[in-house]
């Protein structure tokens, strides 16, 4: 089991009176959890403590096969706590995978053979006080120890100036905030080491499409996978031909410092027989901005759907592509590029993406 850790701000304040836990997704995961707990693996492997709440624990929660050679899908969310709507993405897979196992032995049999691993709340204290950093007023995906090679957009791809200003990464030096570090062991647990892992991160807040990005974001140059990312959108084509999403490098968009993924993605990158995809949605929110232009007086409308049937509309939306990502893993020996196709998707990626 992963150690616990406790985030804490370094601001001390008057004593006040502790005010009640009101986080609906935490709520619901945990009702969910608590119903399904014989089919789960649960661990609380952080805590995040505010002055003026209860502590918030981080959950990170595995199913299906045990055997540590087997394919592994990760889902995650919540790691910007104004982006509400990625963690809600997660719990509703999650909770849609869970309602079908009594039933759907196609699932069942699915399960044998591949582990699933959710963090749909990474950050609950952002989340709680409706701030994209956590409590300390740290950005957890600039948090990483990563520099970009290149000329970062200011302020957007990460700046160490002050708390103050959105998109900090910390002070030089300092470790990985606990959520980081959280995330970042349960990936190397989990995820890290198999043949072959994936991981989706659920962001929100870019542009008016939605997007698929892969590695890189602190340099513009291909990843080493770059051919396998090729093949796996070659198969979810084949799969979803109508597919609403922009698939690229995130350097296509912006370069940063500090992200987790790349973070991780060069970790694996040491282990050699191993194959780790990670992917960010980047759901558009601007779209919902434009049909209701007034979510831009509501620092949640930025991030988040605010109609009812435009916010149960985003949920389904992206449950056919987690579904597909998990798929996908269990089955990677089948389009896996091997030898002169990896040469063709790589190829091929180059010409679209670089």
């Amino acid at each position: 089991m992963l150690d616990r850790c406790t985030a804490t701000r370094l601001t001390t304040r008057p004593t006040a009176t502790v005010l009640p836990r009101a986080l609906p997704e935490l709520d619901a995961l945990e009702r969910l959890l608590a119903q399904h707990a014989q089919h789960l693996h649960v661990q609380q492997v952080c805590h995040v403590a505010l002055p003026q709440a209860p502590a918030f624990p981080v959950y990170a929660i595995g199913m299906g096969s045990t055997d540590p050679s087997a394919p592994a899908a990760g889902f995650f969310g919540g790691v910007h706590g104004l982006e509400r709507i990625g963690a809600q993405v997660v719990i509703a897979f999650l909770q849609s995978v869970l309602h079908r196992l009594p039933w759907d032995s196609t699932l069942q049999h699915l399960l044998e053979r591949v582990r699933l691993v959710f963090m749909p709340i990474v950050n609950p204290g952002g989340m709680w006080a409706a701030t994209r950093a956590n409590p300390r007023g740290i950005d957890l995906m600039r948090n990483a120890p990563v520099d970009a090679r290149d000329r970062v957009p200011f302020l957007v791809g990460g700046q160490r100036l002050s708390s103050g200003l959105p998109w900090y990464r910390g002070r030089l030096g300092d470790p990985m905030e606990a959520e980081s570090q959280a995330l970042c062991s349960v990936v190397q647990t989990e995820l890290l080491g198999r043949p072959f892992s994936l991981a989706l991160d659920c962001h929100s807040g870019f542009g008016v499409t939605d997007r698929l990005w892969f590695p890189y974001a602190h340099t513009r140059e291909p990843m080493a996978h770059l051919a396998e990312v090729h093949a796996l959108q070659h198969i979810f084509l084949q799969a979803h031909s109508q597919h609403p999403y922009v698939i690229e490098p995130q350097s296509a968009q912006y370069l940063a410092h500090g992200d987790l993924w790349d973070h991780l993605y060069l970790q694996a990158c040491q282990q050699s027989g191993t194959v780790f995809l990670p992917l960010t949605l980047e759901m558009g929110s601007w779209l919902w901005i434009k049909k209701n232009p007034q979510q831009l007086f509501s620092r949640n409308g930025i991030f988040n759907p605010l109609i009812t049937h435009r916010h149960q509309r985003v949920l389904r939306r992206h449950l056919g592509l987690l579904d597909f990502l998990t798929r996908a893993a269990a089955s990677h020996s089948q389009w896996l590029p091997l030898g002169e196709a990896r040469q063709h998707h790589h190829r091929h990626a180059l010409d679209a993406w670089y």
